[in-house]
């Protein structure tokens, strides 16, 4: 079936937490796979967070009811976006300023819908690794400040 003339284009991806709390859908670009190993990140996940992303306009939220976001006291700039009823990492973002990654918004890979047609293109902040894993060398890596 063929969309009709002057149809919106369906999402070129989707996902939800675990509970299905909160459920979003990606409509535009999406991404390539980030690993990011800061300290921050290993917490908040319990491991290093495997993330896509889009414009922050192109994220739209199907269901929120239980979407919370924390405000990390020491960056109140940044803001992780997670289901209050099951818990599940969701989202990242940098809530204001000149960040590059103002108009973004990350998403945790392991939350997107299969098959994602997604690869890991980079791990970043490699150097705040934790010392158990092995990171993989086919994967580029940067260190980031």
């Amino acid at each position: 079936m063929s969309e009709s003339a002057g149809a919106a284009p369906g999402p070129v991806a989707s996902g939800h937490c675990m509970c299905g709390g909160v459920a979003y859908e990606v409509h535009g670009p999406i991404r390539q796979v980030w690993n990011c190993h800061c300290w921050r990140c290993r917490r908040w996940t319990g491991h290093f967070m495997a993330a896509s992303g889009c414009e922050r306009s192109d994220l739209r939220l199907i269901s929120d009811d239980s979407l919370a976001w924390h405000h990390p006291a020491d960056d109140p700039n940044v803001a992780y976006g997670f289901c209050r009823e099951c818990g599940g990492s969701l989202f990242w973002k940098v809530i204001e300023g000149e960040h590059h990654q103002i108009g973004t918004i990350s998403i945790c890979a392991g939350t997107l819908d299969p098959p994602t047609g997604l690869h890991t293109e980079l791990a970043i902040f490699v150097d705040d690794a934790a010392d158990y894993h092995a990171l993989d060398p086919a994967v580029p890596t940067e260190n980031r400040e």
